[in-house]
């Protein structure tokens, strides 16, 4: 037995399984007190871009919320730097322009944008490129929220806006009545309102601003559109003399009748009423429908005209003559200064696009199929 452990076949194998066993014994507790003593830490290294990744984060905010002095983003935006970024990496433009399409939260694209950007940072051309885009942009941006129309950037106009939709529904249902568009109707009412809608105005800073309610004329003229007594008076005549230019038919003979002897109390009861407007917006409408049957039987058609019918509105019957070069006007107007005219203040809304949710432009002015308010 001692000559077998004497033996190079036991000697060799045993040293060199022990020594192996000390040596995986001393790497395991050095290994331990490495770890144990932070040896094996990697200190790390910063980012190359870690300047343009915080200006990122400051860009949009740790929250994620937009920080729309620096950030304003839109549609627009995001579609210009996308295909200018096709110009140069197309794979990279088209990943983002399908999660542009599907995306919900749109600030995102900004950033798969701005990483783009930093990855090309060295690009001369690309970066030319994109401070020419940028300086396109920003001066898009100056003018995003500006109407074309300048009456339409008053605050003032933010007030009427709250106002008008709150008669919606009083609007439309003058309109299904006598088969006049409603946006006919609000431009008619713009014209006269606005010049009411003024800051200055002790009466707007009281309770037209504060309560975002419409200004009921009670003098000189009457109600929310400023319908003059004895203009009242004649549409109210005008319904029931067929022989008039001016005559609707039977069938809307009676839509202004009273129901007490004391027609004058009725009608100014009717026309000044805080609560409800309804009758400010028929007597426009119907007046309107008159006004544009006349011209048509003297042939003369000013459907399509709501400049012409809005400035007949204002300046009465008797300057409603039929010809075939009307012009725009009515009253002036002043609107923090500028003077506009009734007419072109009815056009300019018409066509603006402003309330165009609530009161649509339809395809027939008069007339129209009940169904399609």
């Amino acid at each position: 037995m001692k000559k077998l452990f004497k033996s190079k076949w036991f000697k060799i194998p045993f040293y060199t399984l022990l020594v192996g066993f000390a040596l995986i014994g001393f790497f395991l507790t050095a290994s331990y007190a490495a770890i144990k003593l932070r040896l094996t830490d990697d200190s790390g290294s910063v980012d190359v871009n870690n300047r343009y990744f915080q200006e990122i984060k400051d860009k949009y905010n740790q929250s994620f919320k937009l920080d729309t002095s620096s950030v304003q983003f839109n549609d627009y935006e995001a579609v210009q730097r996308i295909v200018l970024l096709n110009k140069f990496y197309p794979v990279n433009a088209q990943f983002i322009m399908n999660a542009f399409e599907k995306s919900d939260d749109k600030r995102e694209i900004l950033r798969m944008l701005d990483a783009a950007d930093i990855q090309l940072k060295g690009n001369k051309y690309y970066n030319q490129q994109l401070r020419k885009l940028k300086a396109s942009l920003k001066r898009k941006k100056k003018y995003k929220s500006i109407s074309v129309y300048e009456w339409m950037n008053i605050s003032e106009w933010q007030d009427f806006k709250i106002a008008v939709a709150k008669d919606k529904e009083l609007i439309d249902s003058a309109a299904r009545v006598t088969g006049v568009e409603s946006r006919l109707i609000v431009a008619c009412l713009v014209g006269e309102q606005i010049r009411l809608f003024n800051s200055n105005r002790e009466a707007y800073k009281k309770w037209i601003g504060p309560l975002k309610i419409l200004s009921v004329e009670s003098q000189f003229s009457f109600g929310v559109t400023g319908i003059k007594e004895h203009t009242a008076m004649k549409i109210e005549r005008l319904l029931k003399t067929p022989e008039n230019e001016f005559y609707l038919g039977e069938r809307y003979e009676n839509l202004l009748d009273f129901a007490t002897e004391d027609t004058t109390k009725e009608r100014l009861d009717r026309l000044t009423s805080y609560r409800n407007h309804y009758y400010s917006y028929l007597y426009a409408a119907v007046f309107l429908k008159q006004v544009k049957h006349q011209w048509e039987r003297a042939g003369f058609p000013i459907d399509d005209r709501p400049e012409i019918l809005a400035t007949l509105f204002n300046v009465g019957f008797p300057q409603s003559k039929p010809k075939s070069n009307p012009r725009v006007g009515g009253s002036t107007i002043k609107i923090h200064e500028k003077p506009y005219t009734f007419g072109a203040i009815a056009y300019q809304f018409y066509y603006s696009g402003e309330l165009f949710d609530l009161f649509p432009i339809q395809s027939k002015k008069f007339d129209w199929i009940e169904n399609e308010l």
